[in-house]
């Protein structure tokens, strides 16, 4: 019998080390990690592949039930797919597994808990936004990496995703370093963006600050000829 571990957190910046060392310490010989969301199954290619793995007798570890997903449904399909294999579903905190009928129940439960927590924690955020925008204060997400290091990475000739990964960021948050909103509009003294006179062809394209968007320009609207 086999006892496999799986770790989860939702964003880049969270830590795994913890539930890591709960579950060797639980008696893992393998644990896999991963920092993506919980709200569904995809793009969760560790625990697919921890799902291809087991066998009949095997467990699948987790510290809590929302680390395996925050839908119900989610953890029922997970739940069902062991059963059909002969595995079964171990949480460590609260102690159960699926191995009985009442472990089943529980966890049915439980995964309706966390869907529900992870509603009311999404509405709670939506109320605090919408509360400092009127105040106006709210600046949006804090920055995951900061934008001097993806420029001078960029700079040095690494592609966007090569970036992306080894900041462990999205591609969008490489692009938006590479065209910040702080910078939108500048345009170069005397030229625009495509290199042609600000007087000859108006105001530059805020899109085109830097190199990747600027094949955004070829969906921009002709300028009608004067008659």
């Amino acid at each position: 019998m086999a006892r496999i571990g799986y770790a989860r957190v939702s964003t880049a910046d969270q830590d795994l080390t913890l539930q890591v060392g709960r579950l060797e310490a639980a008696g893992c010989t393998i644990v896999r990690a991963e920092k993506q969301s919980g709200r569904s199954m995809a793009g969760r290619g560790e625990l697919e592949t921890i799902l291809q793995f087991l066998r009949e007798g095997d467990e699948l570890v987790v510290v809590r039930l929302d680390r395996l997903g925050r839908s119900t449904r989610d953890v029922l399909n997970i739940v069902h797919d062991l059963d059909k294999v002969g595995a079964c579903l171990r949480v460590l905190d609260p102690e159960l597994t699926t191995r009985g009928d009442l472990g089943r129940l529980v966890v049915t439960v439980l995964g309706m808990v966390a869907e529900m927590e992870h509603r009311f924690i999404l509405e709670r955020q939506r109320a605090g936004i919408e509360a400092a925008k009127e105040r106006g204060v709210y600046k949006g997400r804090p920055r995951t990496a900061p934008n001097g290091e993806i420029r001078r990475r960029r700079a040095s000739g690494q592609g966007v995703t090569e970036i992306a990964r080894a900041l462990k960021v999205s591609r969008m948050t490489v692009y938006r370093a590479l065209a910040p909103e702080d910078e939108a509009g500048k345009a170069r003294p005397g030229k625009g963006a495509s290199g042609q006179s600000d007087q000859s062809k108006g105001a530059p394209d805020e899109d085109l600050t830097a190199p990747e968007l600027q094949k955004s320009a070829r969906r921009a609207p002709r300028r009608s000829r004067p008659g």
